[in-house]
């Protein structure tokens, strides 16, 4: 039977490398905002033989997430993994000047989609299936206020469901990748030398070699 992986945040960065790296034993349901960039994914994993699902969706819209979770279920009746890599990254500024609206979407992308997710997400895993949370510690650094405080509430939502689900599953994974050349990180450090940072596809590489049920068979 083919195995599913549900990726959310899958256009691009490490959630596309991911996407590429699990095409060849998995079936790839790939969500993000932007269409083209999913187009662009999907040709890739056919170039290397497997296929994919495409949702074009804003995982903030939680009709939309409820539409996606009932399709997953109605076409393969599980899922098997389920990566989420998608994040707001919102400006770096001081704490006494964060926007309120720039606040609002780090806390709807960051914490209220991923509660949303993981109930969304958790019957389809059932008992054997596993999720996969990847942390970015930023907490208490200077100007990453309202993305560090969001990212550090996404993480303690999935380290929560991890104990909570140790013993009965499903199993979940909370992995810290590497620093990379992203769109993320170009938002934070602008004009960095990116010469010594890890490409996507060798973090994605690193991180799943960490979980043995993802490796070719």
């Amino acid at each position: 039977m083919t195995q599913t992986a549900l990726i959310t945040g899958a256009s691009r960065g490490l959630g596309a490398a991911l996407a590429e790296a699990l095409a060849p034993t998995h079936h790839i349901i790939a969500v993000a905002k932007t269409t083209g960039a999913l187009e662009e994914l999907d040709d890739r994993i056919k170039a290397k033989g497997g296929s994919a699902t495409l949702a074009p969706m804003d995982i903030t819209n939680a009709d939309a997430m409820a539409t996606l979770c009932r399709g997953i279920f109605d076409r393969w009746g599980k899922l098997d993994l389920w990566l989420h890599t998608s994040v707001h990254a919102a400006p770096l500024t001081p704490a006494n000047h964060i926007d309120t609206k720039d606040m609002a979407k780090s806390i709807a992308g960051n914490i209220t989609a991923t509660s949303t997710l993981i109930t969304y997400v958790a019957p389809l895993l059932g008992s054997e299936g596993q999720a996969v949370f990847f942390d970015d510690p930023r907490a208490g650094e200077k100007f990453f206020g309202s993305y560090g405080a969001t990212k550090a509430a996404q993480i303690a939502l999935a380290r929560s469901w991890q104990a909570e689900s140790a013993s009965n599953g499903p199993k979940v994974h909370i992995l810290t990748p590497p620093s990379m050349p992203t769109a993320t990180r170009a938002r934070f450090y602008p004009g960095e030398n990116r010469d010594g940072l890890t490409s996507p596809q060798d973090a994605a590489a690193a991180l799943l070699s960490q979980l043995q049920v993802f490796q070719p068979e």
